[in-house]
């Protein structure tokens, strides 16, 4: 795994400078994400990851049809508005 040796080396490639202290505290984090890294590559999935948390078409709501919201109520939000839409200011 990391060691001090090889956490300077890399630092020095880096071009990265680090205190004593902040090298050991360096490389005991890098231990740490090596090990979460074994831990990862180890793991198997048991199931199809793709369809574990698939939802059945009688799970979905009905599509209910209603009427949309009028135009000239949705423009009174705009700061703005021209030929019944939104003006933007334009931008290059």
């Amino acid at each position: 795994m990391f060691d001090i040796k090889l956490s300077a080396h890399l630092a020095e490639l880096s071009k990265l400078s680090f205190t004593e202290t902040e090298l050991y505290e360096v490389t005991k984090e890098m231990n740490e994400i090596v090990s979460l890294m074994d831990a990862v590559s180890d793991f198997t999935a048991t199931e199809a990851l793709n369809t574990a948390a698939a939802v059945g078409l009688d799970q979905i709501r009905a599509d209910v049809k209603c009427d949309s919201t009028p135009r000239s109520e949705i423009l009174k939000n705009a700061a703005k508005s021209e030929k019944n839409a939104f003006a933007v200011p334009k931008v290059v």
